[in-house]
């Protein structure tokens, strides 16, 4: 019984620490495209929230909705890039247009729950008329 136990912890302290090493290895950049390097077939790309990073492209790079690395531009807005660190670099993994409409995930184009952003509790007889606030001005 102690062995078994030993073994499960064992495992269990294993998979605490690995699991979180791995999903640290990617990130998610949404942004506009800065610069683009053919010859070394690299991009930057800025994020509003994390800055910007140089991207590097190689054959395993999936594109879509873009026709592959020469599709890319500065200046080119809206494009989302999955990356993973590989010796001491970003490399793409994924690079997409965002943009592109549907659902984002719930597998319905009319979903009869959306609320067209006003909450459940947004009646339209607030003290704002039924118009959205304003933020910290709101009065």
């Amino acid at each position: 019984m102690k062995k078994l136990l030993r073994t499960a912890l064992i495992a269990a302290a294993a998979f605490t620490i690995a699991a979180p090493a791995a999903s640290a290895q990617t990130r998610q950049y949404e942004g506009t495209i800065v610069s683009v390097d053919r010859g070394a077939r690299t991009f930057q790309i800025k994020d509003s929230e994390r800055g910007t990073i140089r991207v590097r492209v190689t054959s395993s790079t999936r594109f879509e909705r873009l026709a592959g690395f020469s599709s890319l531009r500065a200046g080119l807005r809206n494009i989302e890039t999955t990356v993973r660190r590989s010796g001491g670099r970003w490399v793409a993994t994924e690079v997409e247009r965002s943009g592109g409409g549907g659902s984002h995930g719930n597998g319905s184009d009319d979903d009869s729950s959306d609320d067209h952003g006003r909450g459940a509790d947004d009646s339209g007889s607030d003290d704002h008329g039924g118009r959205r606030g304003r933020g910290s001005d709101d009065r």
